[in-house]
């Protein structure tokens, strides 16, 4: 039964005047690039999308970022979408459109549907693992201060569940090459150690790891790698099932600009079935990936609209849109990295960072520093002040013009003379 034959049906006359379009749950409207003359001119087109609080500019787009409008339309509609529809939708639609979002986001990232499922964020993704993973008593895992603090306390919680030990290793900011951080972990190895946790890109420094060449190590001893993704999907170019990895944690609403409370969770078909799930789903296939992230009703709306930022980035152009946030980096980078009293944090070279980078002022901390680009120059940031970085996290979006990034250059050098 379609949805008019079910209004008519039922006799909801208060309801039937009111048309749904036919491609509100999967949108069939790409959004064609406008002719433009200049890259200048296509920024532009972009920035115009956005809906910018006037008060500051905004270097703070790792936390959330925010939706564009053409996605977030999408996503109010959505939300009138499954009100109208209810029970109806979630009986009927709901299994199938979860089916085509796996199996477009996995297309997406070239890994298969079926070793993919939709979380909130990466925490829950990695939680999940961490969690559910099946820990023996003296077993040991590795991971490096600079990984995030959620997912650090996890280990602690499970260490004391089931007397497990942690190794904790600590990445440079300036790493002579690939092999000192390959290194750093196998260092760590023993006869008893079962899994590594490492970041992607470290969040706080913007540091890209080579995924690749860890796992390649970590398997030749026996040891599993669970890879923080969080910084990743729609910020660049790259493939989940080419980096080897056995489990991949990530969140949509991010650098991908989904909706608040949008995440992702590969994990390599051979370890599904020894992954206990928080909770108990509906399904009884103990070995498939569905049964991990049974969480109750979900915000279905939420899910829908990751199609639309899929759209919307399609548009652009992945490989665009990551020449665009280095551009915006290097920019500032290089325009500050010879300046006195400055203490750049993250690796100059081009490979090793994409959008996000980290910068200290020596004898001012994080803290106020951040507080002097608000005060000051309305810039939004955030203090970064632990392990072995102190300084403010910088992540303009592509929305951030050249503009802006001179403004926050030349506030850095107002501040460190």
């Amino acid at each position: 039964m379609n949805k008019r034959e079910f209004i008519q049906k039922f006799g909801f006359l208060g309801l039937a005047t009111y048309t749904l379009p036919d491609d509100i749950i999967y949108s069939k409207n790409k959004f064609d690039l406008p002719a433009y003359k200049t890259e200048y001119d296509l920024w532009e087109i972009v920035r115009s999308h956005y809906s910018l609080k006037p008060d500051y500019i905004n270097l703070e787009n790792g936390y959330y970022n925010i939706i564009p409008n053409p996605t977030l339309y999408k996503y109010i509609e959505h939300v009138k979408t499954i009100n109208f529809e209810g029970s109806y939708y979630m009986r009927n639609s709901l299994e199938d459109d979860n089916l085509k979002l796996r199996k477009r986001i996995s297309d997406w990232l070239s890994c298969d549907k079926e070793n993919v499922i939709i979380t909130r964020n990466t925490t829950e993704s990695l939680d999940l693992i961490i969690g559910g993973y099946p820990w023996e008593k003296g077993d040991e895992a590795i991971y490096a201060q600079q990984d995030y603090g959620s997912m650090k306390l996890m280990f602690e919680q499970v260490s004391k569940k089931y007397d497990i030990k942690t190794k904790v290793i600590s990445i440079p900011n300036h790493p002579s090459s690939d092999e000192e951080i390959v290194h750093l972990y196998e260092s760590q190895i023993s006869k008893k150690t079962k899994l590594i946790m490492v970041c992607h890109m470290i969040n706080i420094t913007g540091q890209v790891l080579p995924i690749k060449k860890i796992c390649e190590m970590a398997h030749s001893y026996g040891v599993e790698v669970m890879v923080d993704g969080a910084h990743c999907i729609g910020h660049f170019d790259f493939s989940i099932e080419d980096l080897n990895c056995d489990y991949y944690g990530s969140s949509l609403h991010k650098w991908l600009s989904a909706p608040l409370g949008a995440g992702l969770l590969y994990i390599k078909e051979k370890h599904i079935s020894k992954i206990w799930p928080l909770l108990a789903g509906h399904s009884s296939d103990f070995n498939g990936i569905k049964r991990l992230n049974h969480l109750g009703t979900n915000p279905v709306h939420i899910h829908l609209a990751i199609n639309n930022a899929l759209d919307y980035i399609d548009w652009i152009g992945i490989k665009r849109k990551e020449k665009r946030l280095k551009e915006l980096q290097n920019h500032w980078l290089q325009n500050l990295k010879n300046v006195s009293n400055v203490e750049i944090n993250t690796p100059l070279s081009f490979s090793k960072s994409f959008g996000i980078g980290n910068i200290g002022i020596k004898d001012m901390s994080p803290k106020i520093m951040a507080e002097q680009l608000l005060k000051k120059f309305n810039i939004f940031t955030v203090a970064i002040d632990y392990a072995n970085v102190k300084g403010c996290r910088i992540t303009p979006n592509i929305y951030n013009s050249i503009d802006e990034i001179e403004i926050f250059i030349d506030a850095v050098r107002k501040l460190a003379s």
